[in-house]
């Protein structure tokens, strides 16, 4: 007898669920990240003033990004603004998110991001929905649908 999955594919999600949920989970990040810097600042008593300071507190917080989304993924693959929106995330051939698969679609993401948001934007275009991100790391959302 074949068991039935607690959800059901859907879909890829457009460019507007994924920005919802990105907008949720920057604003759960923003927490994330606030107490992150907290034991830094504490320590350095305050902002970083030298460029290497500052370089390393950047990095800090970049890492904290990445353990943030990349926890998520490798476990559901959903963040809570996934689930929210109902989207979630796999490898290409469904099956979940590794520790490597998250390191590459988070590099890659950052990419997309910095190219004034043309990965992003490309679900637009793309016939089936992926962004850069999703078809160079071999991973895609996917929206469900709960039955």
């Amino acid at each position: 007898m074949k068991t039935v999955s607690p959800f059901e594919n859907a879909g890829a999600p457009g460019l507007l669920r994924r920005l919802g949920a990105m907008f949720y989970d920057s604003l759960l990040l923003a927490a994330v990240l606030f107490f992150a810097a907290l034991p830094y600042l504490l320590i350095a008593g305050g902002t970083p003033t030298g460029a290497l300071s500052r370089y390393l507190f950047q990095l800090y917080l970049l890492a904290c990004v990445f353990f943030f989304f990349g926890w998520f993924w490798t476990h559901g693959g959903q963040t809570l603004g996934m689930r929210a929106w109902r989207i979630r995330l796999a490898r290409s051939d469904g099956a979940g998110v590794t520790w490597a698969d998250a390191g590459k679609r988070f590099a890659l993401a950052l990419c997309s991001l910095l190219f004034l948001g043309l990965g992003y934007l490309w679900v637009l275009h793309d016939r089936e929905k992926l962004a850069w991100h999703d078809r160079l790391s071999g991973t895609r959302l996917i929206r469900i649908r709960y039955s």
